[in-house]
């Protein structure tokens, strides 16, 4: 299949590389790149031929930046049922790939910010370069992490999540090791070795008890299930009509203050 914001790589031992590929726009993530990235999640999902994926992105400053810049303008200029949908569809995209009854191993090369912190929640095991940034920085909008949350919530833990949910503020690679959101911090060069450590293991392993011990995970963790991300995307919803979100996202786009900052 041909893909335009993502590519996907296989290798004869059944590992498949899922590369965000939005380089020069920092690997945002836009109505394609979310409906390219469900779709591949389900081709992965059932084939198969595939044992391990690993989650990478191209690119050496971003992982993910989050939502693109174009595509915030129009859901900041569409209706609430056009909202709606987008949020329905990002957070359908972040379950299918959680969801994934593969391995899931990413690959953080990059920066990560909002929606890029929670495509590294979904992942299994995450192995980033130090010195790299990330944060949640949806409330300088006015908005709230809100589809991402589950996934964000169930990897940090409530306790660890408080730290840096709410206020916007950057954290590094290495506090991100801390409050759990990265397994590991390696140096650039060692990148693909120790994401090869991570996948090596799973190759000597039986594919369908992998599959039903990562759903066993999921049983017994938090629950995310319809209901509760039907309350994620109304509570997005609900932000994105407030009167705080045209006014961050105004000022975020006319590159000036918004009238709360201090």
């Amino acid at each position: 299949m041909s893909y335009e914001t993502i590519r996907i790589e296989r290798d004869a031992r059944g590992v498949a590389t899922l590369w965000l590929a939005r380089a020069e726009k920092h690997n945002a993530m836009n109505e394609v790149m979310i409906a390219e990235l469900t779709q591949a999640a389900a081709d992965l999902g059932s084939d198969p031929s595939v044992r391990v994926v690993v989650l990478a992105a191209e690119g050496e400053k971003s992982f993910c930046a989050g939502g693109d810049l174009g595509w915030m303008q129009r859901q900041m200029g569409a209706d609430a049922a056009t909202r709606a949908a987008g949020a329905r569809a990002l957070a359908g995209m972040l379950r299918a790939l959680n969801d994934l009854p593969k391995p899931l191993i990413g690959r953080v090369q990059g920066n990560a910010f909002g929606g890029g912190i929670g495509m590294m929640s979904v992942c299994d095991v995450v192995v980033a370069v130090a010195g790299r940034s990330f944060g949640l920085t949806e409330t300088r909008l006015g908005l709230i992490p809100a589809t991402i949350g589950p996934y964000v919530v169930a990897r940090l833990g409530a306790s660890m999540a408080r730290r840096v949910f709410m206020s916007a503020r950057l954290f590094s690679a290495e506090e991100a090791e801390r409050l759990g959101l990265v397994a590991r911090v390696v140096e650039a060069a060692s990148l693909d070795a120790a994401v090869e450590a991570e996948v090596a293991p799973y190759l000597s392993c039986a594919p369908g008890a992998v599959a039903a011990a990562k759903q066993l995970v999921a049983n017994l963790g938090p629950k995310i299930d319809d209901e509760v991300i039907d309350m994620t995307v109304r509570a997005l919803i609900d932000r994105w009509e407030s009167p705080e979100s045209a006014e961050g996202i105004g000022a975020f786009f006319d590159k000036r203050k918004a009238d709360w900052v201090k």
